[in-house]
């Protein structure tokens, strides 16, 4: 494993973003976690603190083919998926793909369409592929959903279930930038009202689809201790017993937390994860797969507080 190479990918792909984002380093490095990682993320923040252009310059950076779902009220699953229709020239059934066949997905706020709707992307985020008409069409290996949503907008949306959630490697929360990066956005982009294109500020592709694999078997060979495989089951378990928490993480919990440290751990420049990356990715990767019970919900207990008091309580190995 070439740590300099990963260092060398990992940094190009930040250089191409920060030329359209201000600010957001930590939800870009999370991005990347996943992206080596092999997993899909969900962006919650309010509107106009950039999820779609991080998403889009992301992809753009990356060389992958970008598609882009405007989830409504009224689409259906074959809107996603696509169809069969029927051709009456060669008299046979040819597959009309959906907006779903392609690399980096963005399904731009996801809860915005109703459940069954929603559904029609769990094989796809789970297995890569799409089953129309008894047939899988396999999506690739660089297929990664990244969907975003609105936290404060409750009028004709659809909360997402917990099988789809658990199906998101993080939850990335963007906040509102600094006072410094927000006077930055305005010198940059304050002559245009719209937003910008990527394209038009200068991002190109800075990597090829050979330099991601490349990236994500490097990460997939960072060495996970016994001991700190550990305590990512002791972390996980106790949400189960966490009292503030009705129903805690699953089993797929563990084996992402464990995956996502070794991508962190190799975007760091190191060949061997270590508790800290652990500590890091524990509340973006648990914050959306924990329930709380009814009366801590009135209390205004956090999952993030749950994460943060388990992480305190379980000793890290040494």
């Amino acid at each position: 494993m070439d740590l300099e190479l990963v260092a060398r990918i990992t940094g190009a792909v930040r250089a191409e973003v920060s030329k359209v984002i201000v600010g957001q380093a930590g939800a870009l490095d999370l991005l990347l976690c996943s992206l080596l990682a092999g997993g899909h993320v969900l962006l919650e923040g309010v509107p106009g603190v950039g999820k779609t252009l991080l998403v889009q310059s992301f992809a753009m950076s990356l060389g992958l083919k970008f598609g882009r779902i405007q989830f409504t009220p009224d689409m259906m699953p074959g809107d996603i998926v696509g169809t069969n229709l029927f051709n009456f020239q060669t008299n046979e059934f040819t597959l009309t793909p959906g907006p779903v066949f392609t690399e980096i997905l963005l399904a731009d706020e996801i809860n915005r369409t109703p459940p069954k709707t929603q559904a029609a992307l769990l094989q796809a985020m789970s297995e890569r592929g799409v089953t129309i008409d008894r047939k899988t069409h396999d999506l690739g290996e660089d297929f990664l959903v990244a969907a975003t949503q609105n936290p404060i907008e409750q009028q004709g949306t659809y909360p997402l279930p917990e099988a789809q959630l658990d199906r998101f490697l993080f939850k990335i929360i963007l906040d509102y930038p600094s006072r410094e990066e927000e006077l930055d956005i305005v010198r940059r982009h304050g002559a245009k009202p719209s937003m910008p294109r990527p394209s038009s500020l200068g991002v190109a592709a800075a990597v090829t689809r050979e330099h991601v694999a490349y990236a994500r078997a490097a990460a997939a060979s960072v060495r996970l201790a016994d001991p700190l495989a550990a305590y990512v089951v002791d972390v996980v378990r106790a949400t189960r017993q966490h009292p503030a928490v009705e129903t805690g993480a699953s089993p797929r919990a563990a084996t992402m937390l464990a995956s996502a440290s070794r991508a962190l751990a190799a975007l760091s420049g190191r060949d061997f994860a270590i508790p800290d990356d652990v500590k890091l990715l524990a509340p973006p990767l648990l914050r959306h797969r924990l329930v709380m019970s009814p009366s801590s919900e009135i209390e205004g207990f956090t999952p993030d507080r749950a994460v943060f008091e388990i992480l305190n309580q379980i000793p890290a190995p040494r």
